[in-house]
């Protein structure tokens, strides 16, 4: 198991890091091959929020917690992980097939080239000046996982939480985006060559 712990405004002890760890057993037992973790620990004012990504098996799981107790969240987000975990196994032993893939597929497709904030079900800032702002940092995430069915990518974003999934499709090699679009189907951005 290969786990990086980032502190955000707080210190990381030896105690709090092996708790992480024993704490991560509990899912890597779920696995035939070593799991890649990303713990993130912040403290913001009397919260103590506990984020973690975890890569295995080809799958990317995501969960987040927050208490006011360290020790607390990293137990909540560890026993959501693990749900999380359990729910993809019984998924692909089942054979998953998304509904609103197929239907999102039958829906009109957008002009090509044209991104849009409504498809993403958000408004643009008025202000567009091309530079970062302090209140809305820049993270920068790699995308180095194995090649993904369009099937297998809707099961991984709805299980993330998140609104959008970058994934290389298996069937042509190409970066693509699936994302939840505001009527709860999933919308997929492929290139045109």
């Amino acid at each position: 198991m290969n786990v990086k712990i980032t502190g955000r405004h707080t210190e990381l002890t030896d105690s709090i890091k092996g708790h992480v760890e024993k704490k991560l057993d509990k899912c890597q037992a779920h696995f035939d091959k070593p799991m890649d973790v990303d713990v993130v620990l912040t403290v913001e004012k009397h919260r103590h929020i506990a984020e973690m990504t975890l890569w295995a098996n080809g799958a990317r799981l995501h969960a987040e917690e927050s208490s006011n107790d360290m020790y607390t969240s990293v137990d909540a987000v560890v026993e959501k992980l693990d749900r999380q975990i359990r729910k993809t196994k019984e998924r692909r032993n089942k054979g998953f097939r998304p509904k609103k893939l197929a239907e999102a597929e039958l829906e009109a497709q957008p002009e090509p080239g044209m991104l849009s904030a409504e498809m993403f079900g958000e408004e643009q800032p008025a202000q567009d000046d091309g530079l970062p702002h302090p209140e809305r940092p820049i993270v920068r995430e790699t995308l180095d996982r194995k090649p993904m069915d369009e099937e297998e990518a809707a099961m991984q974003l709805e299980l993330s939480g998140e609104g959008f999934l970058m994934f290389t499709n298996a069937k042509t090699q190409h970066i693509n985006v699936m994302y939840v679009r505001e009527d709860g189907s999933f919308g997929l951005i492929q290139p045109q060559f």
